[in-house]
C-alpha cells in the first residue's frame, strides 16, 4: 500500500441548496472540504493510506471536520486542536450563464496560526511515498509558508516525491509577502508541478509569452523537476465546459483525451480530483495512462457533489479507458 502526506487547510463549506443565491436562501448546506485534503480523500478511496497534516480549533466544529476526515479514509493522528476559529467559505452554485462565486472567511483561522514546530516530521514520513502541497497553504500566513517549506525539505531529504499545484490566488496573499518571495523556493523542491502560465507568471512574477517558454524556464530552473501538468479548461457556460489535460516532462508531451461536460453538477473540487488521480497514476501507471486517469477522474468529479470525489478505482478505469459514458450498470 503506497502511503501518502498532503498538507494544507481544511473549511467547513456553506452552500444555499440546489442553485439558490445567497441573497435568497433560508439555510445552508454544510460540507469540510480543503483543496489538498480533498486530493488526500479521493487516494484513501483508491486504497491508498493518506495521512493529512493541518491544524483544528479545539471545540466542536473542528472535532467535526476531523471525524469528517476519518470518515473520508484518513489517518488524523498528526493533527492538533489548538486555540482559534475555523475557516468557512461560502459557495453559490452558478448555472447557465451564471457563474459560480466563492466568499472566503478564513482569516486568522487556527490553521493559518500554525507553526507546526511540534510535528515529528520522521514519524509522519515514515515510509512514505509522495507529499502534496498547494500554492493555497503558503499564501496563507508567514507561519504555513514556513510549514510548507520544512515539510517539503524533510521530503526532499527522505528522498519521497513531492507535487505541487500552484494553483495561484490572488485574494489569499494578504499577510505581507508576495508569491514570488514565497514560491521559488517550494518549486525547487518539487517534482511535479501542476500549473499554467498564468500561474508561473504570478508565482515567479516574470511575464511569459507562452507556455512553451514557460516549459523551457522551468526544466532550466528546477534540476529535481520530473513534470509540469496543465490542464485545459473551456467554460461554454457554468454548466458546460469542455476539459483537457497534458503531462510534460522535458522532451515529451502526453496529452488526454477531452471531456464535454454537459451538465455539470458541482465543479468545487474537481483540480483535486484530477490531482489525486494524476498522484495515483504516477505511482502506478506510466505517464500517458496517468494523465487519462487524472483527467477521467477530474471528469467524474463534475458530477458529484460536495468538495470531494466519491467514486470506486473501477470507475475511473473504466472512463479513463474510453467506457462508462453514463450507462446504467446492471
Amino acid at each position: 500500500m503506497k502511503k501518502i502526506v498532503t498538507i494544507g487547510e481544511v473549511m467547513l463549506r456553506l452552500s444555499p441548496p440546489g442553485n439558490q443565491r445567497f441573497f435568497q436562501t433560508h439555510s445552508f448546506d454544510v460540507e469540510f472540504g480543503g483543496s489538498e485534503a480533498n486530493v488526500g480523500a479521493a487516494l484513501a478511496y483508491w486504497g491508498m493510506h493518506v495521512a493529512h497534516i493541518t491544524a483544528f480549533p479545539d471545540h466542536e466544529i473542528g472535532w467535526a471536520a476531523a471525524g469528517q476526515l476519518r470518515k473520508n479514509g484518513i489517518d488524523t493522528r498528526f493533527i492538533p486542536h489548538i486555540p482559534g476559529r475555523m475557516g468557512v467559505y461560502y459557495l453559490e452554485q452558478g448555472a447557465m450563464q451564471r457563474s459560480s462565486q466563492v466568499i472566503y472567511d478564513r482569516a486568522g483561522s487556527a490553521f493559518a496560526n500554525f507553526d507546526g514546530s511540534k510535528l515529528d516530521w520522521d514519524s509522519i514520513l515514515d515510509g512514505v511515498d509522495w507529499v502534496h502541497w498547494s500554492g493555497i497553504t503558503p499564501a496563507l500566513s508567514q507561519h504555513c509558508a514556513d510549514l510548507t517549506l520544512t515539510a517539503l525539505k524533510k521530503a526532499n531529504e527522505k528522498g519521497i516525491k513531492v507535487s505541487g499545484d500552484l494553483n495561484y490566488r490572488s485574494n489569499l496573499w494578504q499577510f505581507g509577502k508576495a508569491p514570488h518571495e514565497i514560491m521559488p523556493d517550494l518549486m525547487e523542491l518539487t517534482h511535479v508541478i501542476i500549473a499554467g502560465t498564468r500561474d508561473f507568471k504570478q508565482c515567479l512574477n516574470e511575464d511569459y509569452k507562452s507556455f512553451t517558454e514557460v516549459r523551457n524556464m522551468a526544466f532550466d530552473r528546477y534540476p529535481k523537476l520530473e513534470y509540469i501538468v496543465k490542464t485545459d479548461r473551456i467554460s461554454h457556460s457554468s454548466s458546460n465546459n469542455t476539459i483537457s489535460a497534458s503531462l510534460y516532462s522535458k522532451k515529451k508531451t502526453y496529452s488526454s483525451r477531452s471531456y464535454e461536460l454537459t451538465h455539470i453538477v458541482d465543479r468545487v473540487g474537481t483540480g483535486d480530483a484530477f490531482g489525486g488521480g494524476l498522484i495515483y497514476g504516477l505511482l502506478h501507471l506510466g505517464p500517458k495512462d496517468a494523465i487519462e486517469f487524472a483527467m477521467a477522474a477530474g471528469a467524474i468529479k463534475h458530477s458529484v457533489p460536495g468538495d470531494i470525489l466519491l467514486c470506486s478505482l473501477q470507475e475511473v478505469q473504466e472512463l479513463a479507458a474510453g467506457e462508462g459514458g453514463g450507462k446504467i450498470k446492471r
